[in-house]
């Protein structure tokens, strides 16, 4: 999964070349050591970042912590992890929390992810409409077996769940599983069924679940009538995302809540910045910017 950051790091280490001179105890932008928490339907795009990261700066350190999502908020709020990788921005009183201790946080929007609906190659139905995910989402009649998510208390079902707008999962047709590798499993094993999982565990998967995942496409998804992506189905590429059509959509953000600079507020500038967002174009995942590109024309020379 690493092999194609290759030409990123070759592309980035001359710039941080000079820029990677602290000793290993000191703690700066670039050097030390720092732990990270994020959702872990976004563990592969955080891999793919930390590797690039720590290749460039050797002195540095990223301890990488996947849970759900109400685990992230519990660790990040409670001061035990300061930076944390979410699916939405801090509500009001929950930033409070840093600001009564005075804490600016700092707050980068790095990537736009499209929640994929996959199901088997088999399965001769590849398509499918926001109005009827909603109706099993609500335990309603639906020509959808099952839909199937990763965790119960991850960002992805807090998504469906809003989507819908229900509190509780229905007792029948929606099952929540353990992890996105137990949805990618469960429906290669299911025929009929839809998992619901990041876009980046079916674009970059892991080398021991490319052959599960090679059993497995990524259903077209239309959206309610009126709104943007009602016209047609589509799919979480990243020419539907930046048209805004993909209806399931949601955005990436990285959070600095150190307090001073530091490690975490380096690498969250990194992932923003040049690199970082070259790192989630090559991911598939929409980059908050797009990265510039240089073309360089030479000459014609005429023998």
């Amino acid at each position: 999964m690493k092999q194609y950051l290759s030409a990123v790091l070759l592309g980035a280490a001359l710039l941080s070349s000079c820029q990677n001179q602290s000793s290993p105890a000191e703690t700066t932008y670039v050097s030390g050591e720092i732990s990270v928490v994020a959702d872990e339907t976004f563990a592969p795009i955080l891999e793919d970042q930390a590797y690039v990261f720590e290749s460039l700066y050797d002195r540095s350190k990223i301890n990488r912590v996947y849970k759900t999502e109400n685990e992230v908020l519990n660790l990040f709020l409670n001061d035990s992890i300061r930076v944390a990788v979410l699916s939405r921005e801090l509500k009001p009183e929950e930033s409070k929390h840093y600001e009564n201790k005075n804490i600016r946080l700092r707050v980068n929007r790095f990537a736009i992810d499209g929640l994929a609906l996959v199901t088997q190659q088999s399965n001769r139905d590849s398509l499918v409409t926001v109005a009827e995910l909603i109706a099993v989402m609500k335990g309603e009649s639906s020509r959808i077996k099952s839909l199937v998510f990763d965790n119960p208390n991850s960002s992805t079902v807090r998504y469906m769940k809003e989507l819908a707008g229900i509190k509780l999962l229905p007792s029948k047709g929606v099952y929540a599983l353990k992890s996105n590798k137990d949805v990618i499993r469960y429906v290669s094993e299911n025929p009929g069924s839809i998992g619901v999982i990041g876009v980046n565990w079916i674009r970059q998967p892991e080398e021991d679940m490319e052959e599960i995942v090679g059993k497995l496409k990524i259903m077209g998804v239309k959206n309610l009538p009126g709104k943007p992506g009602s016209d047609g189905y589509y799919r979480p590429n990243q020419n539907d995302l930046a048209m805004e059509v993909y209806p399931l959509t949601r955005n990436l953000y990285i959070i600095d809540g150190e307090g001073r600079p530091g490690l975490g507020t380096g690498f969250a500038s990194f992932v923003a910045g040049e690199t970082g967002q070259r790192i989630v174009l090559k991911s598939g995942l929409l980059p908050d910017s797009i990265p510039s590109r240089q073309v360089i024309i030479k000459p014609k020379i005429n023998n």
